[in-house]
């Protein structure tokens, strides 16, 4: 049965219907306006019984809106990003164009300005015409009523589930009497609460246009590429147009443009019988086409992806920041949910122009197009003092689409932990021996004792790590027992200084720095320091916790951990900051939508388990590696530094740091185990991209000398090597192990020390090394004396022959060798080697003979 045709009873029921509707509403009226009038027939107070049940308070609140992200280009904010939920731009009364409120007014409700909410006029022609229906076909809205089930559509749409999100949006738009009764009753609380402009304005910043689109500053800038203080006549009444039926009238579609014309001719005749325009400007308003030659289509601008082309990976940074910004709110959830709503600028700490020329060295160096491997590289510069992240750059674009953008794109950030950018983070190498070297001075050694730099095999139960095992220190065969072997990457041996060891990264001296101290400690100060692991979790009792936090195992001298360029470049800018730690951040400043200004993120600095005078010496040992490296600037501006690469060189690191900006430059495999020293330039990659964009950081910033570290930290507290030179081995071995040093048998060498003797030690006498050290001993052999000499008073051949043979050496030639003094003719004059040399008496003797012709 067609509900156009009803059978007599439907009709009899829709008429009571429809009458008891406009009955209903006339008395909600009078109550609501003039309740004195209402309470006059026990009927009318009945009545007025049953809207004292419906909800009677709503207010306009602030809208879903656009928020912007702003860095600093040439010394000035730049807006690098626009993200919001819906697209909207809240405007004020004086930045709508008048031609818009008229065309609104004009085109849904002519009495606006007359009614209280509720027109009683328009409802008596709505109840007949829903009469004749059969049904409600039409609510006879105000602009009022419209504006409070837009209000509610918008609070469902805050609901936390997609279930609850349509149910919500379904029940502030089905055609029943009962809403409209709600409205009508809450339109009135909005009359008697705010003014008709503001009721007019927030009608327009909160009407949905098509699509995503919502408010008519977006709708003028989607579909005009205008604002709404700059929209003509047409325009505006298209825009109008649009509100009653978005999915059939907006203009993202040209099968749309016909039934928006229908719309918007309507309402500019309405405007003209409202007496809004003259006849001359409807006409030429009506000679408008709507079609693609007045229609300018513009795609907003939402999202990470859509960012500047430099700031894509920074801007989805700052975006799941959004949870630590407490100007958003006192909890996570209030904060995401203030975000949502929108409206926000935040005022960042990224250098566009050198975040530019980041990216731009990255993708030149490290090719995003790289078929060979899953070839990353990043580069990250953190402010020392203040923890701000000036540069966020990496060699892969930011893609974050369902469908991606192949190879060289990503919507990972491999600068960030798993929860700021999805990275997993990678093995850092030898960038954390730096925390080694900081335990070691902070138990007073220094960086000038000696130590043994072998590659070799150790025993793990060896080492002492009071976090797994606190009251033994020792681990005892524990977790960690059994033998570790490791190797030297330049295969280096020997004894060497700390100092020499941080320069060439020697791992066997730095397994002997840590067989002297405590694993836990080490641990300690990287945490200290701002170190984590890449994936973290909130459980400290999972086992995932367990299995992510920062191991102190012996393997973790040499970098094993998987942690983010993020988390390195704030150790190190610690370091540069005396020992002071200061927490990343990337957050300046906030303005709210009403123009408030919010502090960002804050900043927090505190002192580490390291004091200026360990992080000065630090800093003197990692300067000398510095000055070893390809990607020191030469500049004029101190650095100081450290490179890290893992086994098979998968990973590959360098730290550059002045004292006011510290960069970490990480080139390696996203996935898989490709060895960077295959690819062309292999290792070598991060210097020039270190180097590259670190001379304009110079020039930007500057920097200043570092801090001149204490004596007793360039010469520790170490063991002085005794001078046994000239003992027999007995007494040599009897002295060095008195000191804590370990004797070693080096075998004999060429000396003219009598045979037996200790000619030699390995470190030599008066080195200062660490106790335990092994100094290798080296015996004479007995068989070097000093030449005599057989020169002096010019004696024949056979007479200097006699000479040194009688001195032991028994190999003696001659040689002829011109002179003009006959007298010296058959005379030795010269020998090789010179007279009281120290040589080995079995070797060859040379004795010039004089002669005047050879």
């Amino acid at each position: 049965m067609s509900a156009r045709n009803p059978q007599p009873n439907g009709v009899i029921s829709a008429i009571a219907g429809m009458l008891g509707f406009s009955v209903l509403a006339g008395v909600l009226v009078t109550a609501m306006v003039t309740p004195s009038l209402a309470v006059t027939s026990m009927a009318a107070s009945s009545t007025i019984g049953i809207f004292d049940k419906l909800p009677s308070w709503i207010e306009i609140g602030a809208q879903p809106q656009e928020n912007k992200i702003f860095a600093v280009q040439a010394g000035a904010p730049v807006q690098i990003a626009t993200v919001f939920s819906q697209n909207r731009e809240e405007v004020k009364w004086d930045e709508v164009g008048q031609v818009v409120k008229d065309a609104v007014v004009a085109g849904e409700d002519r009495r606006f300005y007359e009614h209280n909410g509720v027109d009683v006029q328009g409802l008596v022609r709505a109840a007949l015409t829903n009469t004749l229906a059969g049904g409600v076909e039409s609510g006879a809205s105000t602009l009022t009523m419209q504006l409070v089930k837009n209000i509610n559509i918008q609070m469902a749409l805050q609901e936390d589930t997609e279930a609850a999100r349509k149910a919500g949006v379904k029940a502030a738009q089905v055609s029943t009497i009962d809403r409209k009764l709600k409205e009508m009753k809450l339109a009135i609380a909005l009359e008697k609460k705010y003014t008709k402009d503001e009721i007019l304005l927030a009608y327009l910043n909160i009407a949905g246009f098509g699509g995503n689109t919502y408010g008519i500053e977006a709708a003028a800038q989607r579909y005009y590429a205008t604002s709404a203080a700059e929209l003509t006549l047409p325009q505006a009444a298209s825009l109008i147009a649009i509100v009653q039926q978005p999915t059939a009238r907006a203009l993202d579609d040209a099968e749309k443009y016909p039934r928006n014309k229908d719309r918007r001719d309507v309402i500019l005749k309405n405007m003209y019988s409202e007496k809004m325009i003259t006849k001359a400007e409807l006409d030429e308003a009506l000679a408008v086409p709507v079609d693609e030659t007045t229609v300018t289509l513009q795609n907003p601008i939402n999202g990470c992806i859509a960012a500047n082309i430099y700031a894509k990976q920074f801007c989805d940074y700052i975006v799941k920041s959004v949870k630590d910004l407490k100007s958003l709110g006192d909890s996570e959830e209030q904060r995401l949910e203030n975000w949502k709503i929108g409206g926000y600028e935040i005022y960042t700490s990224l250098d566009l122009d050198l975040q530019a020329l980041s990216q731009d060295t990255l993708q030149r160096y490290a090719n995003p197009a790289e078929t060979r491997l899953q070839l990353g590289a990043t580069s990250t510069i953190v402010e020392v003092g203040t923890g701000r992240i000036i540069t966020m750059a990496q060699n892969k674009a930011f893609d974050d689409s369902l469908t991606g953008g192949g190879i060289t794109t990503s919507a990972i950030n491999f600068n960030t932990d798993r929860d700021y950018g999805g990275s997993s983070g990678f093995q850092v190498g030898s960038t954390y021996k730096v925390f080694t070297l900081l335990n070691w001075l902070s138990e007073g050694h220094g960086v000038n004792e000696m130590v043994n730099a072998n590659a070799r095999e150790e025993n793990q139960a060896s080492f002492t790590d009071t976090c797994t095992n606190p009251s033994g220190g020792m681990y005892y065969g524990g977790p960690y027992g059994g033998p570790w072997k490791f190797r030297n990457f330049s295969n280096e041996a020997g004894s060497t200084t700390v100092m020499t060891a941080t320069a060439k990264s020697i791992n066997g001296a730095y397994v002997s720095m840590a067989l002297k101290l405590d694993l836990c400690k080490t641990k300690q100060i990287a945490e200290s320091l701002g170190i984590h692991t890449a994936i973290e979790t909130d459980n400290p009792d999972t086992l995932a916790e367990v299995e992510n936090e920062i191991k102190s195992n012996p393997s973790s001298i040499l970098g094993t951990n998987d942690i983010a360029p993020l988390s390195v470049a704030a150790a190190y800018a610690a370091i540069a900051n005396n020992g002071v730690y200061c927490e990343p951040r990337a957050v300046d400043s906030i303005i709210d939508a009403q123009g408030n200004t919010l502090p960002g993120q804050e900043q927090k600095c505190g002192n580490s388990l390291i004091d200026p005078e360990v992080a000065a010496a630090a800093m003197y040992a990692l300067q000398g590696a510095m000055n070893t490296y390809p990607a020191n600037p030469k500049d004029g501006v101190p650095h100081f530094g450290k490179t890290g690469t893992t086994n098979s060189a998968k990973q590959t690191w360098v730290v550059n740091s002045s004292s006011t900006m510290t960069q970490v430059v990480w080139v390696g495999n996203i996935t898989g185990n490709f060895g960077i020293n295959k690819y062309p330039s292999g290792a070598n990659l991060r210097h020039l991209i270190s180097k590259t964009i670190m001379l304009q950081v110079d020039a930007k910033y500057g920097g200043v000398a570092f801090p001149k570290p204490p004596q007793r930290l360039l010469t520790g507290t170490g063991v002085t090597v005794d001078n046994v030179i000239g003992q027999t081995p007995e007494i040599a071995k009897s002295i060095l192990e008195a000191r804590g040093l370990v004797y070693a048998d080096g075998g004999e060498v060429d000396s003219d020390l009598p045979a037996g003797q200790i000619a030699s030690t390995n470190p030599g006498a008066g080195s200062v090394v660490a106790s335990g050290i092994t100094v290798t001993a080296y015996t004479s052999n007995g068989l070097m004396s000093a030449l005599p000499d057989v020169v002096s008073g010019n004696p024949n051949f056979g007479s200097a022959s006699s000479t040194l043979n009688s001195a032991g050496f028994t190999t003696v030639t001659q040689v002829c060798e011109v002179t003009t003094t006959p007298s010296l003719v058959n005379k030795v004059i010269s020998s090789n080697p010179a007279p009281g040399s120290i040589y080995k008496r079995t070797n060859e003797v040379k004795l010039g003979v004089g002669a005047l012709t050879c």
